[in-house]
């Protein structure tokens, strides 16, 4: 246990194991200062154990909304965080509503599926806190914008003492109670400039930190063969925004369509990666010619000035020949991840054609709206099937009445195994549960309200005879008395089982709705 606040290392264990030496790894903890109480409404104090029933404060649960960076440039990424603080026994969110980010090109950071919790001290107190959403933004346009609030929709489970003696025995002497709290960020103000005024003629848009490359396919073809250069301009900014740079070919090329593979993963300071370019051009005559240097302009956000990095150039030498560059062509244009949308025309396929007659046609025949009505008519059966298990559980006293039973005898079952474990203890108190729970559910009251005077009452209602009504009374009794009985144990327990059963299913067979 520590003492005071700090940030400790224990030091590694160390033992020695047939005369060698072996060291464990040594371990650093920080140790967070004691934190103050919060303050309920009413002005006393309370700690995240033992909480009131009353509203929950915006000092017991908050989230913040912070940005890395509140003065940035057009397209500089800066990260957006929104992290919990919490006190209290945060369930969930039911309802969130995040700002539409306008003015801003936002892709959100993928977090761990399961939320990891950490304590940190904040503003005097000790919180519970983590990290709930992060969107890395790019600022479309300059000037002062604003980023909306953000709504939190909380369900928070509070725990109440309870003074009811079956309620102390069945829940520990505590109940849970669900409050909502909706939450509110503050607005948040980003002040973006403007890219300098005077641009360099080859900018493309990039705005971060970049390096570039590119290589040949080959330097020696011949004509009509097909020759790739590839671009990678690596690096962390807004890759996916850049425009492709211009490669200009000697005149008598054929030129296509460069193909652009963005192979980057968001991080907190932007894009990281590579923006991959390939450009696929075809000499038709021969000849020596010279590929000019790709030249790339970017703002650079540390130096805040534009930067001008290019690559080299390259020589090609074209013999005369009967080149083929149609596998090429084909591979380049990528044509087997072509997506058939809407009304996109299929290429075509070669061969022989096979000609249908028009009596084989499948529309409109037997077959074709047999395929319609039949789904019409299963879907039909299962809709009316929900809507009736629909309205059966939205009267949750049915269903509690319906289980009752079925609980009930399950926990007789395990009272049975304890009985056979001569278990004493805990099979009075398995059926004792298992007659004021089965009794609760059957009569739909609560167990907090439950008593052997409102049992009666409400059993007579139901037509139930006054022996069967006296015979659940006695069972209760001797459940309660039995196990401070210096009488036989085993007989009493076996008697005991048997009469529990009995009673319940005498009850099940007189009370069913």
């Amino acid at each position: 246990m520590a003492n005071n606040e700090g940030i400790f290392s224990i030091p590694g264990a160390s033992i020695t194991a047939e005369g060698n030496p072996i060291t464990s790894n040594s371990v650093r903890i920080k140790v967070l200062p004691t934190g103050k109480r919060a303050s309920n409404t009413n002005g006393s104090v309370h700690d995240s154990k033992s909480i009131s029933a009353k509203s929950v404060s915006n000092n017991d649960l908050f989230i913040t909304a912070t940005v890395s960076k509140s003065n940035v440039y057009e397209q500089e990424a800066f990260l957006l965080t929104y992290k919990i603080y919490t006190v209290v026994d945060l369930r969930n969110f039911s309802n969130v509503k995040l700002p539409d980010f306008k003015g801003f090109h936002s892709q959100e950071i993928e977090l761990p599926s399961n939320a990891k919790w950490a304590l940190e001290h904040y503003n005097g107190k000790n919180y519970h806190t983590t990290i709930y959403r992060q969107f890395v933004l790019f600022p479309q346009q300059s000037g002062k914008l604003i980023i909306e609030s953000a709504r939190f929709d909380a369900s928070i489970a509070k725990t109440v003492q309870s003074v009811d003696p079956f309620d102390a025995f069945f829940n520990g002497g505590s109940n849970y109670v669900e409050i909502k709290k909706s939450i509110i960020t503050p607005r948040i103000t980003v002040n973006v400039y403007s890219l300098p005024p005077k641009k360099p003629v080859d900018f493309s848009g990039g705005v971060g930190t970049f390096s570039i490359s590119s290589s040949i396919s080959n330097t020696k073809i011949k004509t009509n063969d097909a020759v790739t250069v590839k671009v990678v301009i690596s690096g962390i900014g807004n890759h996916k925004l850049i425009s492709s740079p211009t490669i200009k070919f000697p005149d008598d090329f054929e030129v296509y369509d460069p193909k652009v593979d963005n192979k980057v993963k968001l991080t907190k300071d932007g894009l990281s990666g590579s923006k991959v370019i390939e450009y696929l051009a075809i000499p038709r005559n021969p000849g020596v010619f010279k590929i000019p240097a790709i030249s790339f302009s970017f703002f650079d956000v540390k130096n805040k000035v534009y930067k001008n990095i290019s690559t080299k150039e390259f020589n090609l030498e074209v013999e005369k020949g009967v080149g083929n560059a149609d596998q090429v062509i084909a591979n380049f244009t990528n044509k087997e991840d072509l997506k058939i949308l809407g009304e996109d025309i299929r290429y075509i396929k070669l061969g022989d054609a096979k000609i249908i007659s028009g009596s084989s046609f499948f529309f409109g025949s037997l077959t074709y709206w047999l395929c319609y009505i039949i789904p019409i008519f299963i879907f039909g059966i299962v809709f009316l099937i929900s809507k009736k298990q629909i309205v059966e559980n939205s009267n949750i006293a049915k269903v509690r009445n319906k289980k009752a039973n079925k609980i009930a005898l399950k926990r007789m079952k395990l009272a049975q195994t304890l009985l056979r474990d001569d278990n004493k203890d805990l099979f009075y108190d398995e059926v004792l549960k298992a007659l004021w729970g089965y009794i609760s559910d059957k009569l739909n009251i609560p167990v907090s309200r439950l008593s052997k005077d409102n049992v009666e009452e409400r059993l007579n209602k139901y037509g139930v005879p006054n022996e069967l009504i006296r015979e659940f009374i006695d069972t209760l009794n001797e459940c309660e008395f039995a196990r401070y009985s210096p009488s036989d144990k085993n007989r009493a327990m076996d008697n005991l089982y048997v009469s529990a059963v009995s009673v319940i299913t005498k009850i099940e067979n007189l009370i069913k709705k």
